[in-house]
């Protein structure tokens, strides 16, 4: 399957889940229904043995049995159970509603800061930066939980919601290949959708679990009634009330023990297809081979003992509690490692002897984070009309070990003072300032507004940096301003909301001072907002393309208008495309009647496309600018920051 297939999928899985659901929550209404069926009628008889003559007693019951089980009955204990089962699933969504973090913090984790000097946590945050850039999505936050074992997990609600958690085991004991195989593994969730199915998986256990929580208080509170009361009748009712306690508390239970075998079924399968695309991204089955082996022949294997692990038990790498075979939310690990390395003898490695080696191999030949002198950039041609053979969707959400080296490329040939630049908060800003700035870099007198609104709104630290900065930014090569935007995303997610309210605020100021609409300033905008705003749930996947043609008439009009000098190659490049859509019959729009609202709002629209709509959408955008047969790189990057604001990761260019 390929990214769409994924997403498809991943949409198909959610409504099973719900259908799952609302299967477990029926089999709650009908125990709940005989439960309370009996209870009543247990009370109704005694009332009968004391007011009834004996003879009369048999006849009676057989009545009150068909009085009790009623719709009216029924319909209450549904009406019930549902609310009961709907608010403890929606309390703990609004729990994790922050998304990733949320469950990292849940888990103790600690967020890594990207500005880091610990060696260790330097290199982790390397591979992940890597692997961001070679996928096409903003770098994720990484958080590092204090356990020993060997785990990860990827949590969040899409790719600009993820965040990457690693134990402290991980960290120490495995080299960077097996570092990388790991990460690969958790990048694999995050491209196919695995993570928003995790969490609705986590609130709806939740909502079931309630049912036997609410048993217990029951118990606890009839226990209490009855030490305080000392009459009969009393004592029976507190008893009757412990009785309907201890069967909400089995109901609940039981419920609870048939959502974690769905859990595990779902989690197993999903695993298998992570590991398969993480060898597929690094193009070494060995290091998350040897990554699994390692757990193995480690004492503490993969367990995470936070009180809260359980609940998380099918985000994680590897098993992070003890379950039996039939609870498991991971395959068996010889099974997982024999189907990366079918040769696989069986043994264990000595891990003491290996983690030693893994950390001196790592600190003699991890040279990916190597500094650079200030403003070196070679390797870099001047830019330079590409060709579009690479240019396919093929590789969104699904990049090659290539991409890899093609992202430690862009990263080596970016000067050292811009990459821990995008690591600090006030300089993050003053980076995206400055790509907004040099798009300008022709236009004297825009330019000069757009300095003089940065000194009067922007913090004077972020404007002094952004003077410093400048001249840097502006010198780097067309490929190199996404992976400069993607690494800074961690560190503007810092950010308080008063200070990303100013940051959001001379953002759209910088990119108004000029009165018309720059295809790349308008993407970068889009694209801060995916990344640091969340987006409502109810907008995704509901539309079909023949309905979103006057949205794809404006987006592809800006695109062919800005990618052409000539109005009359604008002209061809939007009508290549428009037909290949369908919608020849619609004319290209000119600057003046394009906006930045116009914009937003088409891409609002576009984005609630389903995943399947989607490569025609990207198809016509390709067209539009290859229709002369090559794709300049600045051509390239602003198709990818369109897709990024679609919700797909376009990889970056390869060179040939």
């Amino acid at each position: 399957m390929n990214f769409f297939e994924h997403q498809d999928q991943a949409k198909k899985n959610t409504v099973r889940l719900i259908a799952f659901f609302s299967l477990a929550v029926i089999s709650l209404i009908a125990l709940t229904t005989m439960l309370v069926a009996g209870f009543l009628y247990y009370f109704d008889l005694q009332n009968q043995k004391r007011h009834a003559p004996l003879q009369a007693i048999d006849g009676l019951n057989a009545v009150n049995i068909a009085q009790i089980v009623n719709w009216e009955l029924v319909s209450g204990i549904a009406l019930v159970v549902i609310t009961v089962v709907l608010i403890g699933s929606l309390y703990k969504l609004l729990q994790l509603s922050g998304g990733g973090e949320k469950v990292a913090e849940s888990l103790g984790g600690r967020r890594l800061q990207p500005n880091t000097d610990n060696p260790l946590e330097r290199k982790l945050l390397n591979v992940v930066e890597e692997m961001a850039i070679a996928a096409g999505t903003p770098v994720p936050p990484v958080f590092v939980l204090e356990e020993s074992g060997i785990n990860a997990f990827a949590a969040g609600y899409d790719v600009n919601d993820a965040v990457i958690g690693v134990t402290r085991g991980c960290l120490e004991l495995l080299d960077r290949d097996e570092l990388q195989g790991v990460i690969a593994h958790e990048f694999s969730h995050i491209l196919h959708g695995d993570m928003r199915i995790n969490i609705r998986l986590i609130g709806i256990l939740h909502g079931i679990l309630v049912i036997g929580l609410l048993g217990s208080l029951l118990m606890r509170s009839s226990a209490t009634r009855s030490a305080y009361h000392a009459n009969r009748s009393r004592e029976k009712n507190g008893a009757g009330l412990a009785l309907l306690g201890l069967g909400l508390v089995i109901i609940g239970y039981a419920g609870t023990f048939f959502g974690k075998l769905i859990k595990a079924a779902v989690s197993r399968q999903r695993e298998f297809l992570a590991d398969a695309s993480a060898v597929q991204f690094t193009r070494n089955p060995d290091g998350i081979s040897q990554a699994l082996q390692k757990i193995g022949g480690f004492s503490q294997g993969s367990r995470l003992r936070h009180p809260n692990a359980e609940e998380f038990s099918h985000l994680y790498f590897g098993e992070g509690l003890s379950f039996s075979s039939l609870m498991a939310t991971h395959p068996p690990l010889p099974t997982r490692i024999k189907r990366i390395t079918p040769s696989w003898n069986g043994d264990y490695p000595n891990l003491k002897s290996s983690a030693a080696r893994s950390v001196i191999d790592d600190s003699q030949t991890d040279t990916s984070a190597v500094h650079r002198p200030e403003g070196a950039v070679s390797g870099l041609a001047p830019e330079q009309h590409l060709e579009h053979r690479n240019a396919t969707l093929d590789h969104i959400g699904a990049p090659t070990a290539a991409h890899i080296q093609r992202a430690r490329q862009l990263l080596r040939d970016m000067p050292q003072a811009l990459q821990d630049a995008a690591h600090e908060p006030f300089s993050a800003r003053a980076l995206i300032y400055c790509l907004l700035l040099q798009s300008h870099s022709q236009e004297t007198q825009t330019e000069e507004t757009q300095w003089q609104q940065l000194k009067q709104r922007a913090h004077p630290v972020v404007y002094k940096l952004t003077r410093e900065l400048h001249s840097s930014v502006a010198q780097l090569h067309p490929s190199q301003r996404l992976p400069l935007f993607e690494l800074s995303i961690p560190a503007l997610k810092t950010l308080s909301e008063p200070q990303y309210q100013v940051f959001k605020a001379n953002v759209v100021a910088l990119i108004r001072a000029d009165r018309k609409v720059d295809v790349f300033e308008w993407a970068i905008y889009r694209m801060l907002l995916n990344s640091l705003e969340s987006e409502p749930e109810q907008a995704r996947y509901t539309t079909n393309l023949t309905q979103l043609a006057v949205p794809c008439q404006q987006l592809i009009s800006t695109l062919a208008t800005a990618g052409h000098q000539r109005e009359s190659e604008a002209e061809q490049a939007y009508k290549q495309a428009m037909a290949q859509l369908g919608f020849a019959n619609l004319v290209l729009l000119g600057d003046g009647q394009i906006s930045l609202p116009l914009l937003d709002s088409a891409l609002a629209q576009l984005k609630s496309l389903k995943p399947l709509q989607k490569p025609a959408l990207l198809k016509a955008l390709l067209t539009c600018i290859q229709h002369d047969g090559s794709i300049s790189t600045s051509e390239y990057e602003m198709f990818r920051a369109i897709a990024d604001c679609l919700n797909c990761p376009v990889p970056p260019l390869l060179e040939d």
